[in-house]
């Protein structure tokens, strides 16, 4: 039986792990699966690669490192991801995920010019991504939590553009006909996204940030959390 890979590139903070568990979790928990049906795959750690004719589909995780870091880990990482690409297995890439699958292909990856987006924020779907069979089942706006200091700077050739807001170009792309990626976090709770501030609100004070207004600012995203249950039906479409 093929199984979904869920490609681990690192883990969410100590504290928030302790209390919510790790990206894993919150994932297989939004695409309402067993965890016997799904295959982690701790690439940080140095867990090898898994054959892709074994699977169904792959999403790879959020991470705390930098795409820019280039560890081995991640170079190996990139290489693998043109073949899944060629095969035309369903793959969804989110947050680190998004950026390494942009740059494994061609674009370019970096720190964004203003700083960290942080918080529950809208994002707008383009002409094309309305029309996507994975982004297009969102409203044309819809909110979605965000953490993340870099991101992809440059498309890839042959990418769709798939959605944006004024701070983020680039936040959802579609590369080849069953790969997506999404800087936002599908995966994520209200509860979770707090966390996230809380663990970073010294550096975001030190940037001039207003942490009541970010706070104040996070709700829940169901729509943005059911994109993960829209992409499980890709995978068992694609079966």
């Amino acid at each position: 039986m093929k199984t979904l890979a869920i490609i681990k590139t690192g883990s969410t903070f100590p504290t928030i792990k302790q209390q919510f568990g790790d990206f894993e979790d919150w994932i297989i928990t939004a695409c309402v699966l067993p965890t016997e049906k799904v295959l982690v795959v701790n690439v940080h750690e140095g867990d090898a690669l898994p054959p892709i004719t074994q699977l169904s589909g792959i999403i790879i995780t959020g991470s705390p490192a930098m795409v820019t870091d280039q560890q081995p880990w991640m170079l190996a990482l990139a290489a693998w991801l043109p073949s899944v690409i060629n095969t035309n297995l369903p793959l969804l890439g989110i947050c680190f995920g998004h950026q390494i699958l942009a740059q494994a292909l061609g674009g370019t990856v970096g720190y964004h010019p203003q700083g960290r987006e942080i918080g529950t924020v809208d994002i707008s779907l383009t002409a094309v991504g309305k029309t996507d069979k994975l982004l297009g089942s969102l409203p044309h706006t819809f909110k979605a939590h965000v953490t993340h200091a870099q991101s992809v700077l440059t498309l890839p050739n042959n990418a769709h553009h798939l959605a944006e807001n004024p701070f983020e170009s680039n936040h959802a792309l579609r590369l080849g006909e069953n790969a997506w990626s999404v800087q936002f976090h599908p995966e994520f709770s209200a509860d979770i996204m707090r966390e996230y501030i809380n663990q970073q609100a010294e550096a975001l004070l030190i940037n001039g940030r207003n942490i009541n207004s970010l706070q104040n600012g996070v709700e829940e995203t169901r729509q943005a959390n059911d994109l993960l249950k829209r992409f499980m039906e890709i995978v068992h479409d694609s079966c």
